[in-house]
């Protein structure tokens, strides 16, 4: 048996349960894992806050772990080669890592990046496969500059590394607070408020070929239109509403067009974090059986890092 988080019912996650369930054995090509620590995402939250078409309750909550695996189906192998019970593993994208167990498919499980904590490597695949298509989709190319608006948050931590092993350079939108964040990953940061178009051409006097938005902001929209003339180079993951008005990009998020390219940039992620060249900044950690606590503590949408549940 093991102690899961369940929404169900739509709506707030008070109304979510942690209830006792069976774990089957695993079948060819599926794998149980010992969950470690579970990332934490606003989607986790937002994704059962109202009825959503081809979704049924109960839903199981959290899409990404970190952990080992506790047992592997016959014959089967994980998206990174052999495996056996033990061995450390992340997995993405999941459903129910809200978890002290879960049974998994063995094309979503890798294994995991020995450089970091179980918290940290919880929290790397659904940020990280989030920037690399925002980058992969504006077509940024080494040499160029790019507006990133939301810098310090978790993706946009994230688009800041992978754009400076890709060799772009960013101008990052955050709060004087933030600077040094923003700073030290790479960015070079500027205020949001009034004026911002003009402090963006001051930080990039050449100008910027792309425009990357992770708030979802009129504001950040607006800039990103007058900075930026190639619709085809600006890409939003939290305004689709505006980029289908306005003719630009917006994806969901983690969720590239072909496998290939998806367990490409799983695996660039791994070696990344493992050669010490991609970090996960963590904020706070919860025990597992207080999720409803920790998810209040995220949608307050300044926790100055990740969070983990920790079984």
């Amino acid at each position: 048996m093991a102690m899961h988080w369940i929404a169900p019912a739509w709506g707030s996650p008070d109304l979510w349960q942690f209830v006792e369930q069976d774990v089957p054995a695993p079948a060819e090509g599926e794998v149980v894992i010992r969950v470690h620590a579970a990332g934490m995402n606003p989607a986790d939250y937002k994704h059962v806050a109202a009825p959503r078409s081809g979704t049924t309750l109960p839903v199981a909550i959290g899409y990404e772990v970190s952990g080992e695996i506790a047992a592997i189906g016959p014959g089967t192998r994980i998206a990174s080669g052999d495996a056996r019970v033990g061995d450390r593993v992340v997995a993405f994208r999941v459903q129910g890592g809200y978890a002290t167990e879960l049974l998994v498919p063995a094309d979503k499980v890798l294994a995991g990046p020995s450089a970091l904590r179980h918290e940290e490597a919880a929290n790397l695949l659904l940020a990280g496969t989030t920037a690399s298509e925002m980058l992969h989709v504006v077509g940024a190319a080494e040499g160029e500059t790019v507006v990133l608006h939301g810098a310090s948050g978790a993706v946009g931590v994230a688009v800041l590394q992978l754009a400076a092993e890709r060799g772009v350079r960013v101008v990052g939108t955050a709060s004087p607070a933030s600077f040094e964040r923003v700073r030290g990953f790479g960015g070079i940061p500027v205020e949001y408020g009034p004026g911002l178009a003009d402090r963006v051409r001051a930080a990039a006097p050449e100008g910027v070929a792309a425009a990357l938005d992770a708030v979802g902001t009129d504001e950040a929209v607006d800039t990103s239109l007058e900075l930026v003339a190639d619709r085809d180079r600006i890409v939003t993951i939290a305004a689709p509403q505006r980029a289908a008005e306005a003719g630009f990009r917006a994806i969901a998020g983690a969720q590239p067009a072909s496998a290939a390219y998806r367990d490409g940039v799983r695996a660039e992620l791994i070696a990344l974090a493992d050669a010490g060249r991609l970090q996960v900044p963590l904020a706070r950690t919860y025990p597992l059986a207080e999720a409803r606590e920790a998810v209040r503590f995220l949608a307050e949408g300044h926790p100055g890092g990740k969070i983990a549940l920790v079984p």
